[in-house]
């Protein structure tokens, strides 16, 4: 039966995308719950499971009673807590407890800054390949998202000239990723000096994701953070999702100016009133407990990257840049694609239902992305060989 009410639906949300991650996923699910042996390569999720001394606290906070309302940016301890962690790992130390808002997710960050940032008409650029929530979001706030291509032949890094150059007067913000969801490309210190730079200049923010900070393999991670004098631009958005396995948690929180904070907390008691407290007790024994596990994890990670790297590069007819950072491989198959006349949407269900092997689809990460592919390496290296095997031979076959 039709919904005679379906036409009032709001149009705004519309710009949520009916083909992302999520749903492609139920597909593959769907088929592996019929039977079929699928070679898992598709959502960005650590396949270990939360360390146990967070679990244990969180289990110890609720106890101890902490069930109820806590303020809308946080339990005030723990801001506390989460600023002295952001001035260790980060290597700063101008970070107070009002710089931080305690968030139940990092997609809540994003979607609370396009709310934030972000009036009818505002421009705000994002690279592409993108995650998609941030162009998602810039919509649903009636922002025009500007897309600025990163280069694979630079190691998915971005031409100053092209940045500058799309910035105009309508520019309210820049979106970055780094280390970057879909490519695992990372940016230099000099990158995000740029960006910085040109955000100066111009008077515009820079929401900086970078929940993946500790996910590099090569060199340092240059963090917005680093540079003098710019919090009063900056959104920063970390986590303990990928670092500790706690997708299922959602946990994250923001770094931000005190007025921007302030705007924050007021969304935060208007949409979800506060962060379950005892996740925000696990959390801070994550930021500040044993590191074992999570170091053992992503030393586990960069194996799993030069496993698959390696794998992947035998392949004739396909290409990639090698990972430096995250926990992504963004395959370059135009000749699978365009040259073949198939959408890369039509060669994921290929993958999916014919050789058995889930990935996504590349546009689903930008306008660029329609001879990519996205494989995750957040699966044991036996899962990875058993992925490259089927790749291996569907890139074989099909032309």
């Amino acid at each position: 039966m039709t919904n005679e009410f379906a036409h009032r639906i709001s149009g705004r949300l519309s710009d949520c995308q009916a083909d992302n991650s999520f749903r492609l996923t139920a597909e593959a699910r769907a088929l592996k719950a019929s039977g079929a042996d699928i070679a898992w390569m598709m959502l960005g999720e650590p396949d270990f499971d939360t360390p146990w001394n967070i679990i244990d606290r969180a289990k110890l906070a609720m106890d101890d009673g902490w069930t109820h309302y806590t303020h809308s940016a946080g339990i005030d301890s723990l801001r506390e807590r989460y600023a002295e962690y952001v001035n260790r790992e980060y290597g700063v130390r101008r970070i107070k407890k009002e710089n931080i808002v305690i968030q139940p997710g990092g997609s809540m960050i994003s979607y609370l800054a396009c709310v934030t940032l972000i009036d009818p008409g505002d421009e705000a650029i994002i690279f592409d390949p993108t995650f998609p929530v941030y162009e998602q979001g810039i919509r649903m706030m009636g922002g025009v998202p500007v897309h600025v291509p990163l280069d694979e032949k630079i190691a998915w890094r971005f031409d100053y000239d092209r940045l500058e150059k799309a910035v105009t007067d309508k520019t309210k913000a820049i979106f970055i990723n780094s280390p970057q969801n879909p490519t695992g490309g990372v940016f230099t210190k000099e990158d995000i000096a740029f960006v910085a730079e040109l955000a100066r200049m111009h008077g515009i923010y820079v929401f900086s994701d970078e929940i993946y900070n500790r996910f590099v393999y090569e060199g340092q991670h240059a963090s917005i953070l680093h540079v003098p004098d710019f919090l009063e631009q900056t959104i920063l958005l970390d986590g303990h999702s990928k670092t500790y396995a706690m997708t299922g948690w959602r946990l994250a929180f923001s770094v931000s100016s005190v007025e921007v904070a302030e705007r924050f907390a007021d969304l935060m008691t208007l949409i979800n009133c506060n962060t379950a407290p005892f996740t925000q007790w696990a959390g801070d024994e994550a930021l500040h407990g044993d590191q074992s596990e999570s170091e053992k994890m992503i030393a586990e990670f960069e194996l799993r990257r030069n496993h698959i790297y390696s794998g992947l590069k035998k392949i004739d007819g396909i290409s990639l840049v090698k990972p430096a950072g995250a926990f992504y491989a963004f395959v370059n198959v135009e000749k699978f694609t365009t040259g073949s006349n198939r959408t890369a949407r039509e060669l994921q269900r290929i993958l999916l239902h014919d050789y058995h092997v889930a990935v996504l689809p590349g546009p689903i990460f930008g306008r660029y992305c329609e001879n990519y592919i996205r494989l995750s390496f957040a699966a044991d290296r036996e899962m990875i060989t058993k992925g490259v095997e089927r790749l291996s031979e569907a890139f074989s076959e099909l032309c």
